[in-house]
């Protein structure tokens, strides 16, 4: 009896350090791929690309695309739920929460549900950081990748 309220005591304690834990900039997204992380940055800049494959919305956080280190992407699928994020967003100080993975050697979260997005005016505030899908599925919806 003892070891489970010890032991339900400690998950209480070390599960919001490790969800912490998990917070990052866009410069270190790329050294957490595979795992659930929350990113956050600036919309440096944003492309609603209607014409690709799955219409996606990208969202470059912290720098211009195409030096991006790190993109959030919305699915055309997706997209009525965020209204129109290539204006929106730009500019805005966002959080993305989500499974990281690559794409064409970039850092990337899908967001496919508003609660993975939020956007924040006081996260440099909190220390600049704050709070998917398979590769084979992502590398099918950026097939047109190419922006104008």
């Amino acid at each position: 009896m003892y070891f489970s309220k010890a032991l339900a005591f400690t998950a209480l304690i070390v599960w919001p350090i490790a969800a912490y834990a998990s917070l990052l900039n866009p410069e270190e997204a790329a050294t957490h791929v595979g795992e659930n992380a929350t990113v956050c940055g600036v919309v440096a800049s944003a492309t609603y690309a209607a014409q690709a494959m799955a219409a996606p919305t990208f969202l470059d956080l912290d720098k211009p695309y195409p030096n991006q280190d790190f993109s959030a992407v919305i699915l055309g699928s997706d997209r009525t739920k965020f209204g129109a994020p290539e204006i929106s967003l730009q500019e805005k100080q966002v959080c993305v929460t989500g499974e990281i993975f690559l794409f064409q050697g970039k850092p990337e979260i899908i967001v496919r549900d508003t609660k993975q997005l939020s956007v924040s005016q006081d996260w440099y505030e909190r220390g600049g950081s704050h709070l998917g899908r398979s590769a084979s599925a992502l590398s099918r919806h950026h097939a047109g990748r190419r922006r104008s």
